[in-house]
């Protein structure tokens, strides 16, 4: 792997960093064991696998305090572990099991943890946007200094509702940051065919909303935005927006072959952006880590992955009561 130039290399410990080594490495490992599961006929339906993304909600959750609230759309699997779900409880939803955290009537995209303060996974592009802005008024409402972080992609940049709920974020000074995970591509088309500014971030001006462009193949780098961004939101200053610059390395669905890119281009990202090796080159030359340490790492994140995924095999399917919980009328 090329050597990269890292932004923040001040703003970790040696421990924070074999953290984000770790956090990530899960975050890899289970999409892949779902990605194999998927293809075995254990998950059904939808399933959109966040490997190559994992800097992001990894460098973002380092920022963040207990009572801080995260909403998203349907690539959510990142954002359940980092926030500290229970991978057996996600894995089992995926399956359509009872262990899982919606007694697996929701599947991949519609999992929730009022214990994390995760709500969703939201199947309907752009619509978490507001959402996420009402969490952020309730916690305006009651002073409680909180945060809200409301990821959306590139496609869903594009949509109506995102730039009514900047009007009213701006209007009101919510403690919301609208982070935009570009991964150049939405649903298959490249974002120089369907966006006109080259810098999502910079449509937050016309609601005086400031932000800014960030690399998020760099987890350091996340981290120090979303340090200052989470400041800015606390301080009583308003909205911030973070357009977080990632790259997916899998289609947009398990169901897309991708040929709208060549696979030179993916290998080029993974030759000389991964995230996860980036950090890895970092322990290994500041002799914060040894090959050895790393691979006791792997060892036990792909032990916790297996676990999850047996799991989610054995947990049973829901009883058909269960067709007639957790709804209001």
């Amino acid at each position: 792997m090329a050597a990269r130039k890292t932004q923040a290399k001040s703003n970790t410990s040696a421990d924070e960093l074999k953290k984000f080594y770790r956090d990530m490495l899960l975050i890899r490992r289970f999409e892949e064991k779902a990605g194999q599961l998927y293809g075995m006929g254990l998950i059904g339906g939808f399933c959109h696998l966040y490997i190559g993304q994992e800097a992001v909600v990894v460098g973002l959750e380092a920022a963040t305090e207990e009572g801080d609230k995260r909403i998203t759309s349907y690539r959510d699997h990142g954002h359940m572990l980092a926030c500290g779900m229970d991978p057996d409880g996600v894995m089992a939803e995926l399956t359509g099991r009872s262990g899982g955290y919606s007694k697996g009537k929701g599947g991949s995209m519609h999992m929730f943890s009022k214990e994390k303060h995760f709500y969703g996974g939201h199947g309907i592009v752009g619509a978490q946007v507001p959402l996420g802005a009402g969490l952020a008024f309730a916690d305006k409402y009651q002073e409680n200094g909180r945060v809200t972080f409301a990821y959306f992609g590139d496609g869903a940049a594009n949509q109506g509702q995102i730039y009514e709920t900047f009007n009213m974020a701006a209007l009101w000074k919510l403690p919301v940051i609208f982070v935009i995970e570009n991964n150049q591509y939405a649903m298959g088309t490249a974002q120089r065919r369907s966006t006109s500014t080259p810098d999502l971030w910079t449509r937050g001006a016309a609601f005086g909303i400031p932000g800014e462009a960030v690399d998020g193949m760099d987890v350091l780098a996340v981290k120090a935005a979303s340090e200052k961004a989470v400041a800015h939101c606390r301080s009583g200053e308003g909205p911030y927006i973070l357009e977080v610059k990632t790259y997916r390395y899998r289609g947009h669905s398990m169901s897309d072959p991708a040929k709208y890119r060549s696979r030179e281009e993916v290998q080029k990202m993974r030759d000389e952006k991964d995230a996860i090796e980036h950090v890895r080159e970092l322990l290994l030359t500041g002799k914060h880590a040894t090959e050895e340490d790393l691979k006791a790492i792997d060892k036990e994140i792909k032990e916790i992955v297996n676990k999850s995924a047996d799991f989610a095999r054995t947990s049973p399917e829901p009883e058909l009561s269960e067709l007639w919980t957790d709804i209001y009328a």
